[in-house]
């Protein structure tokens, strides 16, 4: 099961994007202005994570067309992990740059 789950968010990118998508809907030009990552990675990360079910892609017509993603529940079910992350970051990392 471990194995699994760290095929899924494992890749390089795919918990930074499910950081961004806690905080709600978010365009693709938000995600890509909001980090270091290439419009043709961060567009293959998204179909990764559509097709596992934790990002959904809304489209709406308008002109021009706007597309949303969002986390799914299974998605946000991640949340307490990634603030984990951040905490475990916040205490360990500050202590690495006093050094």
């Amino acid at each position: 099961m471990i194995t699994q789950a760290m095929d899924i968010i494992g890749k390089k990118w795919v918990l930074l994007i499910m950081y961004q998508l806690l905080s709600g809907p978010k365009r693709f030009t938000e995600l890509e202005a909001e980090m270091a990552i290439s419009g043709r990675l961060l567009s293959e990360r998204l179909k990764e994570m559509e097709m596992e079910g934790i990002v959904t892609r809304h489209m709406y017509p308008e002109i021009p067309p706007r597309v949303e993603y969002e986390l799914t529940p299974k998605g946000r079910a991640i949340e307490p992990v990634i603030n984990q992350i951040y905490n475990w970051s916040s205490d360990w990392l500050k202590q690495q740059e006093s050094k």
